[in-house]
């Protein structure tokens, strides 16, 4: 298995591979950059195919790190990791103790905090051998409240781009992936009329979103072809792809996942189709904004975090009008936005 020649490393400062007998533990960590501060990202527990998937899914990941933390102009560098294994089997006390010795060993250039499978529970026994953790009860707490709201603003703020206004009464939304943080941006949908469209690989999502706020449940294939005017990927990345891209009928693409596009130049095949897609690293950066604010000197201020979390769709207003006036797709802009904080600093 190679590294460094490998698409996506980009100058990674650190690719750390882990492992513990005892507890089973095998993780990866990766700090992208950390010329903003120390790294920080979330820790996602994933039952990956291969070594191969999981350190393709933590170099794209760290590197989305580093430029969502810029953009949202946090003193964060960029970093990930993945404990590898199935959540349903592998989850312990001593799984998780052994992979805060891990980040206690890396002396602070990176911290980390809840992900995909990852509770604020399973941070907080983490928190019992090292302190280089984020996002702890009592503290900033559970990020998925503040990432679904970036999310929803993002949808309102594209809609508003596309047709003048952001009332969303009526519009059709399709969503892939019933998460924490889908669950809470479905209710915020359907707060405001939205049509939710629906699928998850775990039945007992789809059912509780279908129940609690009246979506219609589709299958996992066949969220792609659906009439709607936002499709919202909530799952896991790369779902926007060559095979994706010509079944898509929705005008807008907005949602909370990591990753979206499978490869860079999706971003332009979207922009072509006339196609506006919301930055991934942007809209979804709720979440590490709320977990910035524990590490305040006065403590956590939620109201601060929110008006925070608020800019999120001033932000991207203004990535829209720049790819629409440079005729650039819009994850590009968002690029050279990220690039621009980390050389010039906040």
């Amino acid at each position: 298995m190679t590294v460094f020649n490998k698409v996506e490393f980009d100058n990674h400062e650190q690719v750390v591979f882990c492992s513990d007998e005892e507890s089973g533990l095998k993780a990866i960590i990766a700090v992208h950059n950390t010329q903003l501060g120390p790294a920080v990202g979330g820790c996602r527990l994933w039952d990956y195919a291969s070594d191969e998937d999981a350190v393709y899914d933590v170099l794209r990941l760290s590197k989305g790190m580093t430029y969502k933390n810029a953009v949202a102009r946090l003193p964060f560098g960029g970093g990930k990791s993945v404990i590898i294994g199935d959540a349903k089997k592998i989850k312990s006390e001593s799984l998780f103790r052994a992979f805060g010795r891990q980040l206690e060993r890396l002396s602070g250039s990176y911290y980390s905090a809840e992900d995909v499978n990852i509770t604020t529970a399973d941070v907080a026994i983490m928190n019992k051998e090292t302190n280089y953790v984020l996002g702890l009860e009592g503290k900033s707490g559970n990020p998925s409240p503040f990432t679904a709201l970036g999310t929803f603003l993002g949808i309102k703020a594209a809609f508003k781009h596309m047709n003048g206004h952001e009332d969303l009464s009526g519009v059709k939304v399709s969503v892939q992936g019933l998460g924490a943080v889908a669950y809470s941006l479905c209710e915020y949908l359907h707060g405001v009329g939205a049509q939710l469209f629906v699928t998850d690989i775990n039945q007992a999502s789809i059912d509780r979103v279908v129940k609690d706020f009246n979506a219609i449940a589709v299958d996992i294939d066949e969220i792609y072809d659906l009439d709607v005017d936002v499709y919202a990927p909530c799952a896991l990345g790369a779902t926007i792809n060559d095979e994706t891209i010509p079944r898509i009928k929705a005008k807008i693409i907005a949602g909370c996942a990591n990753n979206q596009l499978a490869e860079s130049r999706h971003g332009e095949v979207l922009r072509e189709k006339g196609v506006l897609y919301a930055p991934d690293y942007v809209i979804n950066a709720g979440g590490i904004i709320n977990v910035w604010y524990e590490t305040l000197e006065g403590g956590y201020n939620e109201a601060a975090s929110t008006k925070h979390v608020e800019g999120i769709y001033t932000t991207l207003c203004e990535i829209f009008e720049r790819s629409k006036t440079e005729q650039k797709s819009t994850h590009l802009i968002a690029d050279e936005l990220a690039q621009e904080i980390i050389k010039n600093g906040l």
